[in-house]
C-alpha cells in the first residue's frame, strides 16, 4: 500500500472517530509501528491531524470553535452510547434531574424514556423533544428560556433566571472540553452560564464525557474537576489521563462496551 493510501485511510478513521490510536492502525494496516507514526508526522506536519500520546487526533478548533448539534451527533456513537447508558443507570425513579445541552446527553435522554415520575429540567431542546415526543411512562419535562446556541442548547440571562431557585437531585452534564487545568470547558459564553447555573442548582454532579474531550479547552471554564462527583468515559482514554482523571473527580467510570 502506498504511503498517501495509508494517509487517506488514517485521515478517514480520524474523521469518523475524532482519535485513532497507533497500534490500532499497526493491526489493520499490517505495517510497523516506524511506518505509521512517519505517515502520522506528515499528516499533522500539514495540519491535517494534530499528533498525541499514541497515536493522532482531529485538530484542535479555536477555544470559541462550537460545532453543530448534528455535526458532533455523527461522532463516538458507540462511545457516547455506552456513556449514556451507564449514566442512566445512576437515575432512580422519582428523582429531580437536569439535563445539559450536548449529543451525549441527548442519548442519556433517550435510556431514560422507561423512568416513571422524572422531572427532569433542561436547556437541551433536543434533549425536551427526545423527552416529550417518544417518553412512554409519566415524566415532568422543563425547558428553560434562552438564546439557542449551535449545539442546541439554551442560554443566557433568560436560561439562568429559570433555574434560580430550582433544586436538583442530579445533573447529567455534558462538555467540549475537559482539561487538568482549565477543567470542564464550553466554547460558547451564554451555554457556560446556564451550566454553572445548573451545577448550582444540583445536589450531585454527572459529567457524560467520550475520551475526545480530553485535553480541549474551550473558551470559558464552567466548573473545576474537583467539582464533579462522577465523571464517565469511555476506555479509549488512555492510563495516564485516568490517573490523573482520578485524583481529582469524586469517581471516575470507565463504561462498559465503549
Amino acid at each position: 500500500m502506498l504511503a498517501r493510501q495509508r494517509q487517506q485511510l488514517i485521515l478517514d478513521e480520524v474523521g469518523r472517530t475524532g482519535a485513532v490510536k497507533v497500534a490500532d492502525l499497526v493491526a489493520e494496516l499490517g505495517v510497523s509501528d516506524m511506518t505509521i507514526r512517519r505517515d502520522i508526522s506528515e499528516l499533522a506536519g500539514r495540519g491535517l491531524v494534530d499528533r498525541v500520546h499514541g497515536g493522532a487526533a482531529l485538530p484542535r478548533m479555536a477555544s470559541s470553535h462550537e460545532p453543530e448539534f448534528a455535526t458532533k451527533a455523527t461522532q463516538q456513537v458507540a462511545a457516547k452510547s455506552a456513556i449514556a447508558r451507564t449514566a442512566a443507570a445512576l437515575v432512580r425513579p422519582g428523582s429531580s434531574v437536569g439535563i445539559s445541552g450536548g449529543s451525549t446527553t441527548r442519548l442519556v435522554a433517550t435510556e431514560l424514556l422507561d423512568v416513571p415520575d422524572l422531572t427532569v429540567v433542561t436547556n437541551s431542546l433536543p434533549v425536551a423533544d427526545e423527552l416529550y415526543r417518544n417518553r412512554r411512562v409519566e415524566q415532568n419535562v422543563l425547558l428553560t428560556g434562552g438564546m439557542r446556541t449551535p449545539s442546541d442548547a439554551l442560554g443566557g440571562p433568560l436560561a439562568v433566571a429559570a433555574l434560580r431557585g430550582i433544586h436538583l437531585d442530579l445533573l447529567v452534564l455534558g462538555v467540549h472540553g475537559i482539561d487538568v487545568r482549565a477543567g470542564l470547558t464550553c466554547p460558547n459564553l451564554l451555554e457556560t452560564q446556564t451550566n454553572r447555573a445548573l451545577i448550582e442548582s444540583s445536589r450531585r454532579i454527572i459529567v457524560a464525557a467520550d475520551h475526545t474531550k480530553w485535553g480541549v479547552v474551550g473558551l470559558q471554564t464552567i466548573a473545576q474537576l474537583t467539582e464533579v462527583d462522577v465523571l464517565i468515559t469511555d476506555d479509549g482514554l488512555d492510563k495516564a489521563a485516568r490517573d490523573q482523571l482520578s485524583e481529582l473527580v469524586g469517581e471516575l467510570v470507565i463504561a462498559e462496551g465503549s
